[in-house]
């Protein structure tokens, strides 16, 4: 019986290790930039708080960074613990912006999974064309029923180390 139990967590943490680390949308996985407990847990590991950084796939000179909550405990050792909708988010202007193609409102930057099956988070891309900002927005979502938790940020387009022009979010959002 013991072994069989044993067999079975060990199984569930492979199987959920692969489903619930970070999925880009494009660009690859986030960069961790460090964690911070929060809660010590004795025998497991503890929660924490993690940020991480991304750069915008289709925006050259814009990157975000998210803090995630990621529990611990037994749940969260075997990666089947469901994460908490509390995510901040703040994105900056870190170069000369260049957008590489047009895009919709509200379309994803990037997204990843918060629980084994339905819950994700997904930062999404916005572009306010009467001040040229961009904006970005954290939320999670749940197949059932969503959560009215997010984060805003925004990133005025500026001119960057040269005399031309900053370019205007405008003429890249498609309508």
């Amino acid at each position: 019986m013991r072994r069989t139990l044993i067999a079975c967590l060990s199984a569930l943490a492979l199987v959920s290790g692969a489903t619930t680390a970070p999925q880009a949308q494009s660009g690859g996985d986030p960069d961790l930039i460090f964690k911070k407990s929060t809660v010590w847990k004795m025998l497991t590991p503890d929660d924490k708080l993690a940020v991480y950084g991304v750069d915008d796939p289709a925006v050259d000179g814009v990157a975000c960074h998210y803090t995630t909550p990621e529990r611990g405990g037994v749940a969260g050792m075997f990666g089947v613990a469901e994460e908490v909708s509390d995510i901040s988010l703040a994105c900056r202007q870190i170069g000369p912006i260049k957008f590489k193609a047009k895009f919709e409102q509200g379309e994803v930057v990037f997204r990843e999974r918060r629980s084994l099956i339905w819950k994700r988070m997904q930062i999404v891309r916005g572009c306010d064309v009467k001040r040229n900002v961009l904006i970005y927005m954290v939320y999670s979502d749940k197949l059932i029923d969503g959560s009215p938790k997010n984060s805003t940020s925004s990133v005025p387009i500026m001119p960057w180390g040269t005399a031309e022009p900053a370019p205007k979010c405008a003429e890249w959002v498609s309508r």
